[in-house]
């Protein structure tokens, strides 16, 4: 099969199932992950199909949103990097935000026992990590609970965000860059993130570098509005340089 034809058939399977993965593309074509990557870069760069993690959705999906336990095991070990390298920006002694997230949760996860923090946070799984953390002052903020993510949304969460002043927040994003800012799929997540960055004096955004140039459904802020941003080597030096031209420190682990 030709390239052309093999890329038709991957945007059919595309628009049929909602989205296409790698893998299983690699092994149902016989063809190499890095072909099916340069299938779906080829696609993508003609406005067929927007790549996400580990794949591809039709163009205009810009709701797709992965359940949880996917989005678990997507970039784990990248996730793992990035989580350990934010264990140095904690304040001593002080009050941070966590966001909703699966790398801010690994951070949660990996909070040394010896810490003394006050954590405020609308996740469930991360309040649930930290529920029997012995050094932490652990605040769970409520509301309306959204399944496909297990964090609390609407205006009671909102409301709560808006009556602290945190040391940090370490914060979520489906997508970010500096043409398309801060991004994520569902209007009432977005409009928490917003009001957890405005809760905080410190913002530091956790997010793997597939998560570079996608471009979501709701914008929640600007890129600039991130103090520093914790990514992985992916993040290539020309991407790098124009984040850091606009204001934003950027570590690559």
């Amino acid at each position: 099969m030709y390239a052309p034809e093999r890329q038709q058939e991957i945007l059919r399977l595309a628009r049929d199932s909602g989205r296409v993965d790698v893998l299983s593309l690699a092994e149902e074509f016989q063809v190499t992950a890095e072909t099916i990557r340069r299938d779906l870069k080829a696609l993508d760069r003609a406005g067929l199909v927007r790549r996400v993690h580990g794949g591809a959705i039709p163009a205009g999906r810009l709701d797709f949103e992965p359940d949880l336990a996917e989005r678990e095991s997507t970039a784990a070990d990248e996730k793992d990097r990035i989580a350990q390298a934010a264990l140095a920006e904690l304040p001593a002694d002080g009050s941070v935000v966590l966001d909703a997230g699966t790398t801010v949760a690994r951070l949660a996860a990996a909070l040394p026992l010896e810490s003394g923090l006050t954590v405020v946070t609308h996740s469930l799984p991360t309040a649930a990590r930290l529920a029997d953390h012995p050094g932490v002052q652990l605040h769970l903020i409520g509301g309306r609970v959204r399944h496909r993510t297990r964090a609390a949304v609407d205006a009671w969460a909102l409301r709560a965000y808006g009556e602290i002043r945190a040391d940090v927040v370490f914060l979520a994003a489906n997508g970010f860059s500096p043409e398309h800012g801060l991004t994520t799929p569902d209007l009432a997540e977005a409009a928490v993130k917003r009001a957890a960055v405005s809760s905080a004096r410190r913002v530091v955004l956790l997010a793997d570098s597939a998560k570079h140039g996608q471009e979501h459904f709701a914008r929640f802020g600007d890129l600039s509005d991130v103090d520093l941003l914790i990514t992985d080597k992916g993040l290539g030096d020309d991407d790098t340089e124009v984040i850091e031209r606009g204001g934003t420190e950027v570590v690559r682990v």
